[in-house]
């Protein structure tokens, strides 16, 4: 089969790969029709290649028709359309229970200490040598097939279903972590994929929303629906004056930060990317592991931005083990934190309305662009650069 294929920092390729196959009896096999690229892929095509091996299969949004199941998957059958949720989760472990499935103490990679298994993405989320292959393909062995599909109607095209893959769920939830009161504000910093989602979600909620982002493009497509939003290459100095000017002094009540490792601004940070990029592999694994490699702009620019007593919500990724929090300004403002990977199933049955009805969050045109997988590589650089308007690319294998 075609697949996307990771070969080194920013060197991704269409390669022909062998076709996947049922390993355990909860495997199935899907037939991949539509598949995203993630802002979070960009992080592997760019920062996080120490924990990358050459071959790896990339992507982690896929949706698809069942192609064959193992013995012991009883609700999928051959023929059915479904989205696979990003994480694998067993759907009944303790953490399952909880309803925090990126915790799934089935999948769980302890050797690497981290959480569930992410398809197409690193070895940290992996079995702990190597990613799990992913769905940017054309068709994914899906494990742990007995809970983690959802199955979804015929009829309306893929773009209506395939973001409850990731973006959907993930917005979802970086609003519900904001805990924004009823009638409340909420500042969304960076409006790439999630952010703009995020910015639907809140507004769909009856929040107000300030979107905040420095790309002509994505600033255009969320004012397009009615939101509020500000440049930031006007307001790179004054951004908090500018945003308590606009509620009573204060600060809205919560910011939800969708940018992650990879925020403008910070010269020392990319310097520390670019000196780990230059690194062995093992030295880069132990410099990310202890050292401070993000860039914390944004996460400063919340703290900034958010009222006395409000919530940060942080969904953009980041990655290094040791960066700088002011904490003294943290507990003085009595500012709540919560973070973490969407938990994609704990959200399901409060979307699924949204998307099966009429279509309030704009998903059937939010795709900015569609490529064959031959064309996928060089969206990855016009994503990774922001050029020609790449917000969000679905791959059609």
């Amino acid at each position: 089969m075609k697949a996307l294929v990771w070969h080194g920092k920013r060197d991704v390729r269409c390669d022909e790969v062998p076709d996947p196959a049922i390993q355990e009896p909860t495997d199935a096999i899907i037939r991949v029709t539509s598949s995203g690229i993630c802002g979070s892929d960009l992080h592997l095509y760019e920062v996080m290649g120490p924990f990358m091996n050459e071959g790896d299969i990339l992507g982690h949004e896929p949706m698809g028709i069942v192609e064959e199941v193992g013995d012991g998957v009883g609700n999928l059958a051959v023929g059915d359309r479904v989205v696979i949720p990003f994480q694998i989760a067993c759907g009944d472990c303790w953490m399952c229970d909880q309803s925090l499935f990126t915790q799934c103490e089935t999948t769980q990679v302890r050797d690497q200490g981290y959480g569930a298994q992410l398809f197409g993405y690193t070895k940290l989320y992996g079995d702990g040598e190597n990613s799990i292959p992913g769905g940017q393909a054309e068709f994914l062995r899906v494990p742990q097939a007995q809970f983690g599909p959802i199955k979804v109607p015929e009829g309306p095209p893929d773009d209506r279903f395939v973001f409850l893959s990731d973006v959907l769920p993930t917005a979802w939830q970086a609003v519900e972590y904001a805990d924004v009161p009823e009638g409340g504000s909420v500042t969304v910093l960076g409006l790439g994929p999630i952010g703009d989602m995020a910015a639907r979600v809140a507004h769909h909620n009856g929040s107000r929303v300030i979107g905040v982002d420095l790309v002509p493009e994505r600033l255009a497509r969320v004012a397009a629906r009615g939101i509020e939003v500000i440049d930031l290459n006007d307001h790179e100095d004054d951004l908090g004056d500018t945003i308590r000017e606009m509620t009573d002094g204060r600060g809205t009540d919560a910011v939800i930060d969708a940018v992650g490792m990879e925020a403008h601004g910070s010269a020392t940070a990319k310097f520390a990317q670019q000196a780990t990029g230059l690194l062995p592999d093992a030295a880069a694994e132990k410099l990310m592991k202890t050292a401070g490699v993000d860039s914390l702009s944004a996460v400063y620019l919340a703290i900034d931005i958010v009222r006395r007593g409000g919530t940060i919500s942080l969904s953009g990724v980041y990655g290094g083990m040791a960066d700088p929090m002011p904490m003294m300004t943290l507990f003085d403002k009595q500012i709540q934190l919560r973070m973490g990977q969407a938990n994609v199933r704990r959200w399901t049955p409060a979307i699924m309305p949204l998307l099966t009805d009429d279509d309030p969050l704009g998903v059937d045109e939010f795709a900015s662009h569609r490529v064959s997988l031959d064309e996928a590589p060089g969206a990855y650089e016009k994503f990774q650069k922001k050029e020609d308007g790449f917000v969000k690319v679905l791959v059609s294998p």
